[in-house]
């Protein structure tokens, strides 16, 4: 089993380039900028690296570790420490996570090319590759790591070795008995052919064999029609021949069944394992809401001081934080604006060591990163300190950066009374800050030009209590104020105030403590609120940590800015990207009706009765996992594995229930244990699957986790995939079967 075989790359050139490798210099600053050499190992996933002159220090990550690779001078390291003459040079690798990027320069511009090229072409054959070729693609790796001394058999004690890489603690004399099953020969190791048997035995999924047995009536395959009545049956889907048909022509491998369309029962389980067989509605993947109504009745993905990478007191601030957000599908981002040197304004957190970027820096990455993702606009929330001369200087920044993508003006010919839609608003950035008028004068035949450059305001947001007790004068600057248009900075005062004084783009950032009480103390109001005007909220001063706070009760009330510290992966941000996770991940997800009705008599606490009232029974069968990752790398530990199931919504919804744990076993645990919760406001739901490395002394370890909206299950047997700190655990994944019914 050769590695270049499942990645389909034999032959290829780029491979060919990464297994031979070559020298790069690698730079960290003015002076740090180092020799190293780099070559892709055998195992086709794994970038090795040595020191020229210590050959000692070897290191390695994995492909699958790499987020992005970008040409040129685009990081703040190779930006700041290299010539302009070295653009074509350079280049950065990007990690997922905390991992600190590599920034290389190759030795000429067609080096940096081929490095580029061949590093993308392999990180996508391997995002390509289905989920039975990943468990080969992983299986195959560790028999690689077993073979110690790499003569392409394996010996009773490497067998053992390997089961434990791939997480099975089997009891001795067990183990003899696989082996000399599978030992053929006798001869006391397993060749290529018996590790093949080996592979057989040991990814035999009995849970499929049984499902697959119960409709396989035609000579003991699947034929469309058997197929077409699992659909219906067991799947819940509105399915024809021609679906089943579609089916087997996409995912049997095996010619001879397929040409008498049949399913054989490797090709059921790809068919399990791609997305149409996967726990998400494969519908909701795309955009599938109403995108044209009024901005604020939908729920918009937002982060908390974007640019830091770590905590709020010491942490470095990035511009690579802005990428990482934008590329999750953030809609609203954070710039905290100080006074800078050389009349550059700079952002950082106030007050502390966290470190300094440049505003420009970071208004030039977002227009770069903000619609790679998502197509739909974004928000520039400013928390503005600056001087009225750097204000100026803001706003020329935005100005010649994002071009005519900024809102400067209304997009109405007369005063609007509401927000544009999204889609209205697709491509296009708009400012959120404070304005020293109101943005009727843009439709006043005598608007006078505002002189006065300041502006009264009871509380700064986001400054601490002291200062917000002050009333003070705060000076903004005219060009900044007038990029200000649907997303007008106020103080909160009350709901009958903002009815009677507010106009629909002014908007009031409220803590998380504040809004949690009103949430709970006057859901209804904070809903009629939201109907109409935006509302954002944001984490207290006291999580210097960057922890987060559940989003969900402000959900509830209709808060459609909650913004979280996206840096920070907690249960939090698992149910925040579960939330955004549909809709082709634009970042807006529509409100249900009645949140978006002015005269809504919805309360997420009391639950009178009303058309979010659409009692459901929700039955989840847990069935088995397959590959679930180590937590604890140590040789000898195996995970001993249980899964949870979460619903989060309105407090009638909200509830936790556990499996058993499955000792030494992190393979294929099997379950089969069912659960049933009711689910009063399905629209409002959250289901997050959960699996866990069960310890007796201490809290359990996640090892894996995935979240989705209610309304986004698919029934029947479906696959789970599973994801940790926001990504993807490769073949990591739960079997469960799901019917929901009418209570």
């Amino acid at each position: 089993m050769h590695c270049d075989q499942i990645v389909c790359l034999e032959g290829d050139t780029d491979l060919k380039f990464l297994l031979g490798g070559g020298e790069l210099l690698k730079l960290r600053s003015s002076s740090w900028m180092k020799a190293r050499f780099y070559k892709l190992q055998e195992d086709c996933r794994t970038m090795w690296h040595e020191s020229k002159t210590c050959t000692k220090s070897k290191q390695t990550f994995s492909i699958e570790d790499i987020s992005a690779v970008r040409a040129g001078r685009q990081s703040e390291g190779l930006r700041k420490y290299t010539d302009e003459l070295l653009e074509g040079r350079c280049f950065s690798i990007i990690f997922k996570g905390r991992r600190k990027d590599l920034d290389l320069i190759a030795s000429s511009d067609e080096e940096a090319k081929q490095w580029v090229t061949s590093l993308e072409k392999i990180m996508s054959n391997l995002n390509n590759l289905n989920c039975q070729q990943k468990t080969q693609h992983w299986i195959f790796n560790c028999l690689r790591k077993a073979d110690k001394n790499c003569d392409s058999q394996l010996s009773l004690e490497e067998l053992k070795d390997f089961l434990h890489q791939i997480n099975i603690e089997l009891d001795d004399l067990y183990a003899e008995d696989l082996f000399r099953q599978c030992d053929k020969s006798k001869s006391g190791y397993l060749s290529e052919e018996e590790i093949k048997t080996f592979y057989n035995l040991l990814t035999r999924r009995q849970e499929i064999d049984e499902i697959y047995a119960e409709y396989a009536k035609t000579t003991g395959f699947m034929s469309a029609e058997n197929l077409l009545d699992f659909l219906i049956k067991e799947q819940k889907e509105e399915a024809t021949l021609a679906d089943a048909n579609r089916l087997i022509d996409q995912y049997e491998r095996d010619d001879k069944a397929k040409e008498k369309q049949l399913m054989t029962k490797d090709g059921f389980l790809m068919y399990l394992q791609m997305f149409e067989g996967l726990v998400l509605n494969p519908t909701h993947k795309a955009v599938h809401q109403d995108m044209n109504q009024p901005l604020n009745h939908y729920f918009i993905s937002s982060s908390h001081n974007t640019y830091l990478m770590e905590d709020q007191l010491t942490g470095p601030s990035s511009t690579k934080a802005y990428i990482r957000a934008l590329v999750k599908g953030c809609r609203c981002v954070e710039l905290d604006c100080w006074d800078g040197s050389d009349e550059e304004p700079v952002i950082y957190h106030g007050h502390t060591l966290t470190s300094k970027i440049l505003f420009r820096d970071a208004i030039k990455t977002i227009k770069d990163y903000a619609f790679k993702t998502s197509d739909y606009p974004v928000i520039l929330s400013l928390e503005n300190h600056c001087s009225v001369e750097q204000q100026k200087v803001m706003a020329k920044h935005m100005s010649s950066i994002l071009g005519s993508a900024l809102i400067t003006t209304p997009l109405e010919d007369q005063m609007p009374t509401e927000f544009p839609s999204p889609e209205a608003l697709k491509g296009r950035f708009l400012v959120k800050c404070k304005r020293l008028n109101k943005l009727e004068v843009y439709f006043t035949r005598e608007a006078a030009a505002v002189n006065d450059d300041t502006l009264t305001e009871e509380e700064d947001e986001e400054e601490d209590e002291e200062q917000q007790k002050k009333c003070k004068k705060l000076k903004i600057a005219k060009e900044l104020s007038d990029m200000v248009i649907y997303c007008k900075s106020v103080p909160f005062n009350g709901f009958q105030d903002a009815k009677d004084n507010l106009a629909f783009y002014e908007m009031a950032s409220v803590k998380e403590g504040k809004a949690i009480q009103l949430a709970e103390e006057s859901a209804n109001c904070y809903i009629r609120h939201n109907v109409d005007k935006l509302s954002r909220i944001y984490p207290a001063g006291l999580r210097t940590d960057s922890s987060n706070f559940n989003p969900v009760p402000l959900w509830n009330a209709g808060c459609q800015i909650v913004a979280l510290n996206v840096q920070t992966p907690c249960p939090n941000m698992d149910l925040n990207q579960g939330r955004f996770l549909v809709n082709g991940k634009t970042g807006y997800i529509l409100k249900p009706a009645y949140m978006r009705d002015q005269m809504s008599e919805f309360d997420p606490i009391t639950l009178t009765r009303g058309p979010w009232l659409q009692h459901k029974t929700l039955h989840i069968m847990i069935i088995s996992a397959q590959q679930l990752p180590k937590v604890n790398q140590k040789k000898t530990s195996v995970v001993d594995a249980l899964v949870k199931v979460e619903i989060h919504g309105v407090p009638a919804d909200t509830a936790e229930k556990e499996t058993v744990h499955i000792v030494d076993n992190g393979f294929n645990p099997m379950w089969n244990e069912n659960f049933q919760f009711d689910v009063h406001v399905p629209a409002l739901a959250l289901v997050r699957f959960v699996v866990e490395d069960y310890n007796y002394a201490f809290d359990n370890e996640l090892i894996g986790q995935f979240t989705l909206p209610f309304t986004s299950l698919q029934l029947g047997y479906r696959h789970v995939p599973l994801f940790k700190d926001g990504e993807p655990l490769s073949s990591a994944r739960l079997f469960v079967h799901i019917m929901i019914m009418d209570a």
